[in-house]
């Protein structure tokens, strides 16, 4: 019952949109995610995919890609990042799984979940490529509403478990270059979490697994940067 994290599939097996404008890395990527996630992850384990799932721009655009991961060895938590158009509300999202025979996917959206001793919380977040770089007018109450998320999702993951370590999965990173989202961060203090997986960044990989600031880890899942092997979180 091991926990990974593999963040940024962009799967396109509906329109087979090119990967190859992230760099070289991304050649051939649907066959190096089949073979890297089936080389560590069992039926028995549980993947955390934390956006940018599928091109997809709506359910059914998805559905190939979302019944691919379906069919991929174990349980899988997905979320939201910012190319995944299909999203919906959860409740249609979870219907068009039972409409479609998908069962092994669960969806992150104001919930949580539990793995073995660990409860998996997270939201999208939100991001600015640094202190200098323009923000848009409705940047901070996008972040607003991602930290009220993140508190919610937290709130219920909690009422699964009392004692369990909270692990949170986001696709944007809170800290990333001179970028610190303090809106994310005074939550994940409040709520004494020490360990972030996050996505979303591509074609960097001189970067460390693992950086460690304000007393919180926070570690790189994009599949590119992990050459589409899951990272482990949490081996039990």
């Amino acid at each position: 019952m091991s926990l990974f994290a593999l963040s940024d599939t962009h799967l396109s097996l509906y329109n087979d949109k090119p990967m190859d404008i992230f760099g070289n890395r991304w050649q051939s990527y649907a066959q190096k995610l089949d073979k890297g996630w089936k080389a560590v992850v069992t039926d028995k384990d549980t993947v955390v995919i934390a956006g940018d799932v599928s091109w997809g721009i709506s359910l059914e655009e998805a559905k190939l890609d979302l019944k691919y991961i379906d069919s991929l060895p174990g349980k899988k938590i997905i979320s939201k990042g910012n190319h995944d158009y299909w999203w919906s509300t959860a409740s249609k999202i979870n219907k068009f799984f039972e409409e479609n025979g998908i069962t092994t996917i669960g969806c992150m959206h104001n919930n949580a979940f539990v793995v073995d001793n660990v409860t998996v919380c997270g939201t999208r977040g939100w991001f600015s490529e640094g202190k200098n770089a323009p923000r848009e007018a409705d940047f901070d109450k996008i972040v607003a509403r991602e930290a009220g998320r993140l508190e919610l999702s937290i709130k219920e993951g909690l009422k699964l478990s009392e004692n369990n370590e909270i692990v949170v999965f986001l696709h944007f990173p809170p800290v990333y270059n001179d970028y610190v989202c303090d809106e994310i961060l005074d939550v994940l203090h409040k709520y004494n979490v020490k360990r972030v997986f996050y996505g979303h960044i591509h074609g960097v990989y001189n970067l460390p697994q693992t950086i460690s600031f304000d007393g919180i880890e926070f570690s790189i899942t994009s599949a590119d940067y992990l050459n589409f092997v899951p990272l482990l979180v949490n081996k039990s």
